[in-house]
This record gives C-alpha cells, structure tokens and sequence, in this order.
C-alpha cells in the first residue's frame, strides 16, 4: 500500500539569487556550453557555496514532504550542459550552432573527434546527496539522443553513430550513479518530443544502449520545453507511445500545463508512469484539491501502483516560494487521493 501514488520531483529546484544571476538566466535559452558568468560566487568559495544552495533545495523537499528527491541541480548551469561538455570529443572553447526546440540559434558544444566519458561527472552530486538526507533519492543526467541534437557534428557525419557513442558513455556514467547510492536514474530526453522523426529514426534504440545491464530503476522524462521558454504546448505528445519497446521502467511526461490528453496512458501498460501534475506556467500555487482532481483523472487509464507523482517539468525557472508551494500542494495533493483508494 506505502508504495502507490509516490510523489517525487523531475530534476531542479530554484537556485537561489545570491548564488546565481537568475535574471541572466531567464533572459537566455537554456546554455548548452559552459555559462561561468551565471555564477555570483567567485571560484575559490563557488563549490561550497553551490554546497549549501544544494542544502537548501534538499531540505525544501523534506520539509514539502517528497518521497523521492533530488540535489535540484543546484551545480547544473543547465540540465544538460554539466554532463555533455565534460565529455572528450567536445571543443567548447570554439562552440558550434544548433537551432533550439524554440527555432533560435545557440551556441553548442561542437564534435571534433570520439565522444568519451573520461570521468565520473556526477558522482560527487550523488554523494552528497545520500550523505545528506535519508529519503529515497534519484539523479538526472542528459539522454544521448538530446545531447547529440545539442551539439554541432563536425566529426562523425552520422547523427546515429555519434549518438550511439554519447549512449555508451551515458550507460558508463548512470552505472557509477548507481554505484554511488542513487536509487532512480532520470535521463532527460526532451528533444524525442521535439524531433519526433528523428526519434522514431533511431530514439529507442540508443536509449536502449546507454540503458544496456542496467539493473536499478531507471526513468526517462520528455516534456516540451521550460514553461518560461516555451508558451505553447499541444495536448499530446509528438512521440510517447514509441517508448512501449524501451527498456526504461519509469516515463516521466508532463500533463498540466499541455492538459495532456490523458488516453494515451493505456498504450504504455508496461511502464510506471511519472506524471506532471503541477502547471510550471502558471504562478499561482495549486490547490491540493486541484491535484487531486488531476490525479483521479488520470486513475482512469492507469492503476495506482504504476502512477507516480510529479511538477510538470524541473523548476528551476519559478521563485523559490512557488517552487515550494507547489511541492507541498503535490504531497497533500497525493494523500488525499490515496487515502480515498
């Protein structure tokens, strides 16, 4: 019974206005190369101060009441950035151009030879986060297939193969986050909603490679974008269904903000089911009675032991006080519902 209706978070949290200039950040797309000038903190103290930030977001997520948390990405300048430019092949100091999901242009870390993962990137987050709380806890890191969308090939000539190589050092990296403690490994694979073609091309197949002897849990979240980047939003999802041939265990899909038509839930019967539940667009913060109802809602397709709980995307973007709010509506939003089971 303990087991059904848990509630966790995406990835990040607000990092808070001393540690980072958040209006630099919300005035950019999200960086794909290194950003240093969105740090306040100068270098010799910037570690223990992202430390302390990182505190922060893991007690909010105790005190909201959160099964299953995370360290909020408080180190990340962006959810992908950290792990893709710590990758050997990368030049980032003479970046490349990709478009954005948003049609704009941005600086990307460009391909000038085999993509390998030197080192464990982010272990020391996964360390730090078990020494720190004992709630289950789980770890994002960038999928291959968003990566490679991300960067600018000027070495393989072949979107699959670089791809399947960004897979193998993802597979590399997600075994050490296990071996560090992390009980669920999120890849973020936002791109397979945004090129769907491309997704349906070769998508399942290098997430299937960077989850290759994986025996812990794993998830895979898609989602169309920031709510403060992007304002439009359909009602489903360019490519999901797709993920019925994964070998990923959990999917992690946004529904508030895009009212997603929530029929499509009972083509993927074989996977627990993450669900956004909390609207990231708007700044208001929800009743727990608006989440509830946005549970029951979804318990039409999918029984409760495969339904997880969740906000709609990574929070970074909203004040810390919404954040917050928004979690605590989360957990009351999820006892209410399965107190009535």
């Amino acid at each position: 019974m303990a087991d059904r209706l848990l509630t966790t978070v995406v990835g990040s949290y607000p990092q808070p206005e001393w540690l980072v200039d958040r209006k630099n950040l919300q005035s950019r797309l999200p960086p794909r190369v290194r950003a240093r000038e969105i740090w306040r903190i100068p270098e010799p103290l910037l570690q223990q101060a992202q430390d302390d930030a990182t505190l922060l977001a893991i007690r909010d997520m105790e005190r909201a009441g959160v099964d299953i948390i995370s360290d909020g990405e408080i180190r990340r300048e962006s959810y992908s950035n950290r792990f893709a430019t710590a990758l050997d092949g990368m030049d980032l100091d003479n970046p490349g151009v990709a478009l954005d999901r948003t049609g704009h242009p941005n600086p990307v870390p460009r391909v000038v030879g085999p993509i390998r993962r030197l080192h464990p990137v982010e272990v020391g987050d996964v360390e730090f986060l078990r020494r720190n709380t004992d709630r289950r806890i789980k770890i994002t890191v960038p999928g291959p297939f968003t990566v490679t969308q991300q960067a600018q090939d000027d070495y393989y000539h072949d979107e699959k193969a670089l791809a399947m190589d960004v897979a193998a050092a993802v597979n590399a990296e997600i075994k050490s986050l296990q071996a560090a403690g992390a009980e669920v490994v999120q890849i973020d694979e936002p791109y397979l909603q945004a090129r769907p073609e491309k997704a349906r091309a070769y998508g399942v197949e290098v997430i299937n490679r960077a989850l290759e002897g994986i025996e812990g849990t794993t998830a895979l979240h898609l989602c169309f974008g920031y709510a403060a980047i992007v304002h439009n939003r359909p009602g489903q999802y360019a490519f999901l269904t797709e993920l019925r041939d994964c070998v990923v265990k959990q999917i992690s899909i946004e529904a508030a903000q895009p009212n997603l038509d929530l029929s499509v839930l009972r083509h993927l019967a074989n996977k627990t089911i993450i669900l956004g539940v909390l609207n990231l667009g708007d700044m208001q913060v929800e009743t727990p009675e608006t989440v509830a109802g946005r549970i029951r809602a979804a318990l039409q397709y999918v029984e409760p032991e495969r339904l997880m709980l969740a906000p709609d995307c990574g929070m970074k973007y909203l004040p810390r006080e919404v954040a917050f709010g928004k979690l605590c509506a989360l957990v009351e939003g999820a006892r209410i519902v399965r107190q009535e089971l």
